[in-house]
C-alpha cells in the first residue's frame, strides 16, 4: 500500500444537532468554494459522552495540477 500524499487538511466538526443536519451541505459549499483541490482521503470520527455526540469528517487533499 502506498503512502497518500496531500497538502492540505480541512476539518468540520460538530456537537449540535442542527448543525450536523448541515454538516454535509456545509461540506459541499467548501468543495465547490475550493474547487481548486483534489479530496485524496477522508475520516469520519463520531465521539460521545452523557450529553454530547460530536461529529467530525476530517478532509485530506492536495491541490490539482
Amino acid at each position: 500500500m502506498g503512502v497518500i500524499s496531500f497538502t492540505g487538511v480541512k476539518v468540520f466538526s460538530t456537537t449540535l444537532a442542527r448543525d450536523r443536519e448541515n454538516m454535509g451541505e456545509n461540506i459541499t459549499k467548501w468543495l465547490k468554494e475550493n474547487s481548486a483541490v483534489e479530496i485524496v482521503d477522508k475520516i469520519v470520527t463520531q465521539s460521545s459522552d452523557k450529553e454530547f455526540h460530536c461529529l467530525t469528517i476530517t478532509l485530506f487533499y492536495r491541490h490539482k495540477v
